[in-house]
C-alpha cells in the first residue's frame, strides 16, 4: 500500500492564503510611501545616462533575480542601448540560474566584479537588497563608491547599512513576511514594484514615453510590431495600413513613423526632425506641419 500523506487542515490552508494575499497587498501599498525617494531616484539614473554613463544593477539572490529582470527588460521596452546596462550578482555571467545563495557572503567577487567594470562618476549603481545588509550587495556598493559611482540603494528594513552607505536611500518598509524570512514574497513584490518605477520614470524622463505609450520600444518580433502600429495609429490618427507603411518606411523606428504619419513628412525628414528634437517626440510633432494633436484618442 502507497502512504498517502494527511492533508494540512483547511482552516489553516486558508489562514495562509489569505496572509499571502494580504502581504502582496501591503507590499504593493508600501511602495506609495516612499513615492518622493522613488522619484528622485529616476532623476538620478535618468541623469546618468544623459551623461553618458551605465545603470549599474547590483543584488544577490531574489533580488538580484529581481534587478536582473527589471534591467533587462529595458532595450526592448524602452530601446535602451544594453551597453548602458551592466549587472553585478553572484552568479555571474553564464550561470544557470540567476539566484546564487552561497554567494550572498562573497564579498570578494563583489568587489572584483565592480572593479572590472572600472565604474566612474557618470555611472549610477542601483544596488537592492530586501534587508539591506546583503554582504556581497553591501560590499559591491562601497567599492562603487568608492571609485566615484553613486549609489542609489533600496532596501525593506529600516536603519540597513546599505541604506546609510547610498548617495540616495530608498527606505520599503514591508514589515513581518507571512512565511517569516522569505523575503522572496512581500518584500520581493515591493522591491519589483520599486524597480519598475524607477526605471520607467526614468525612460519617460529620458523621452521614451509619449501619452503613456512606449515610443522606444524595439519591435523585433510579431506582438510588438502590431503594438508598435497601434501606437503610430493613436498617435498619428491614421489607419492600420498607414501606420504599417509609415513604420516599414522608417525600418520600425516608431518616433520617426509617427512623426511621418502624422506630420505629412517623408521618412528621411521625420528622421531628421527626431534627431534635431534629440529623441523628444512632442517637441517633434509640434514642429512637424500637419500634426493633428485634437484627433489623438487616449485609450480607455
Amino acid at each position: 500500500m502507497t502512504a498517502t500523506r494527511e492533508r494540512a487542515p483547511g482552516e489553516d490552508a486558508a489562514a495562509l492564503l489569505g496572509a499571502l494575499i494580504a502581504d502582496q497587498l501591503r507590499a504593493v501599498q508600501s511602495v506609495a510611501t516612499a513615492a518622493e525617494k522613488l522619484s528622485a531616484a529616476a532623476d538620478a539614473v535618468a541623469a546618468a545616462l544623459r551623461a553618458g554613463g551605465r545603470l549599474i544593477y547590483l543584488g544577490a539572490g531574489a533580488s538580484g533575480a529581481l534587478a536582473f529582470q527589471d534591467g533587462a527588460e529595458l532595450p526592448g521596452t524602452f530601446g535602451l542601448d544594453p551597453a548602458r546596462l551592466a549587472f553585478v550578482s553572484p552568479a555571474g555571467a553564464g550561470a544557470t540560474s540567476p539566484v546564487d545563495s552561497a554567494g550572498e557572503d562573497d564579498e570578494q567577487s563583489a568587489r572584483r566584479a565592480i572593479a572590472a567594470l572600472e565604474p566612474g562618476g557618470n555611472d549610477l549603481v542601483l544596488a537592492v537588497s530586501a534587508s539591506g545588509s546583503t554582504p556581497f550587495t553591501l560590499a559591491g556598493a562601497l567599492a562603487a563608491k568608492a571609485r566615484g559611482a553613486r549609489v542609489v540603494a533600496l532596501a525593506c528594513r529600516r536603519n540597513a547599512p546599505l541604506l546609510d552607505c547610498a548617495d540616495l536611500g530608498v527606505l520599503i518598509e514591508t514589515g513581518p513576511e507571512a512565511v517569516d524570512g522569505s523575503t522572496r514574497l512581500a518584500a520581493g513584490t515591493a522591491q519589483k514594484a520599486a524597480l519598475g518605477v524607477i526605471s520607467t520614470l526614468c525612460c519617460a524622463q529620458l523621452g521614451h514615453v509619449h501619452r503613456r505609450l512606449m515610443v522606444n520600444l524595439k519591435p523585433d518580433n510579431a506582438k510588438l510590431r502590431a503594438r508598435a502600429r497601434g501606437i503610430v495609429e493613436r498617435l498619428s490618427a491614421v489607419d492600420e495600413a498607414t501606420a504599417a507603411a509609415a513604420l516599414r518606411a522608417t525600418n520600425y523606428d516608431v518616433k520617426a513613423a509617427v512623426v511621418a504619419a502624422a506630420g505629412g513628412l517623408d521618412a528621411e525628414a521625420a528622421k531628421a526632425l527626431v534627431e534635431a528634437c534629440e529623441g523628444d517626440l512632442a517637441t517633434a510633432l509640434a514642429q512637424a506641419p500637419a500634426y493633428r494633436l485634437k484627433e489623438f484618442q487616449p485609450r480607455a
